[in-house]
């Protein structure tokens, strides 16, 4: 809560989502063909996020590339916060973690949430939602996230707001392996590649439309604000990240505006300063956004529902043109000022 010019008080928040590059413990092996953090390199790429997080002055960050809970407490309590603000379930390093047995995450990275503001509910979305499994090609059935969503409800200054953060599958092509992770297709056959990024686009739309399935059921009917953010491996007008937002339905049908979201950067008070500058990764030397922050109704000024309002989304992303030796992430963060109402 801040003062502003005239001495009152406003129940305002940051919330910022960053994916921090396979953060991990020094000396351990994330993945088998990637070498283990030096204690030297752990603590520069600990110092070199805290620095790039420091100036977002975040209550609630988004994070995404965890593999270690004890990695991201050391980055919490560097920002300010205490470690039991930190929760990511599925990088647990306590050995009661009935998901990781405190071996940290394994074979791929968590996502988790940082929040200043107490915890009233946390929970994983690890299964697919049936009505969103589809069969990847030469697969079947994607029933399980790779890297389940965390779904956190916090209390915001006396307001409920459930907070989603996800890491969706990649563009990436998906080859397929065999148990010991030997490839069985051919890499450079063209027609091959564009099988395994079909299953690639197959895993993402499923996941996409299952966190959509979710959303509905959380927002329906509710007047209690939610906020979807992370790494969504796609621009805000894809099929994919659209299918997670449905803002474009709010257009034909002013019902939807119940269990739509929307592009806090769309919506901003103070919109249009930033649009120019908005990218958040630079693929083959091409900035794009693929982070993302999205908003319910409750935080549009013109609902009759409105709790509050989006005042302002910022991009950190100053970082993305050092040398990317010098980069100790490789996506920019974006930032959203939240202003409850009195």
């Amino acid at each position: 809560m801040t003062n502003d010019a005239n001495g009152s008080r406003q129940k305002q928040f940051y919330i910022a989502t960053a994916n921090l590059l396979n953060l991990a413990n020094p000396n351990r092996i994330y993945y088998d063909n990637a070498p283990a953090y030096t204690d030297k390199e752990y603590q520069h790429k600990l110092r070199g996020i805290s620095d790039l997080l420091a100036k977002a002055h975040a209550d609630i960050i988004a994070v995404q590339e965890v593999w270690d809970s004890k990695a991201l407490e050391a980055l919490a309590v560097s920002l300010g916060f205490q470690p039991e603000h930190v929760v990511i379930p599925l990088a647990s390093n306590e050995s009661a973690s009935p998901y990781t047995q405190g071996k940290g995450a394994q074979h791929t990275p968590a996502v988790g949430i940082i929040s200043r503001f107490k915890q009233l509910e946390s929970r994983l979305l690890e299964d697919v939602v049936p009505k969103a499994v589809i069969d990847i090609p030469d697969i079947g059935p994607y029933q399980r996230f790779n890297r389940p969503p965390l779904l956190l409800r916090v209390n915001a200054y006396g307001q409920p707001i459930t907070i989603i953060t996800a890491h969706l599958k990649s563009k990436r092509a998906f080859f397929l392996r065999d148990e010991n992770g030997a490839l069985l297709e051919d890499m450079d056959d063209p027609n091959i590649r564009v099988r395994a990024k079909l299953r690639s686009l197959c895993m993402r739309a499923a996941e996409a439309a299952s966190i959509r399935l979710s959303i509905i059921e959380r927002l329906h009917h509710t007047r209690e604000p939610l906020i979807l953010l992370g790494d969504m491996n796609d621009v805000t007008g894809s099929v994919t990240t659209q299918l997670m937002s449905e803002t474009g339905e709010v257009n034909y049908d002013k019902s939807m505006r119940d269990v739509a979201l929307f592009d806090a950067a769309r919506i901003q008070a103070r919109y249009g300063w930033m649009k120019d500058v908005a990218y958040t990764h630079i693929y083959q030397g091409m900035p794009e956004v693929i982070d993302q922050l999205f908003v319910s109704e409750e935080f549009l000024p013109d609902s009759k529902f409105s709790l509050g309002r989006v005042e302002r989304v910022d991009y950190f992303n100053d970082h993305l043109k050092w040398d990317y030796a010098d980069r100790v992430i490789d996506h920019g963060i974006i930032r959203a000022q939240i202003k409850l109402n009195d």
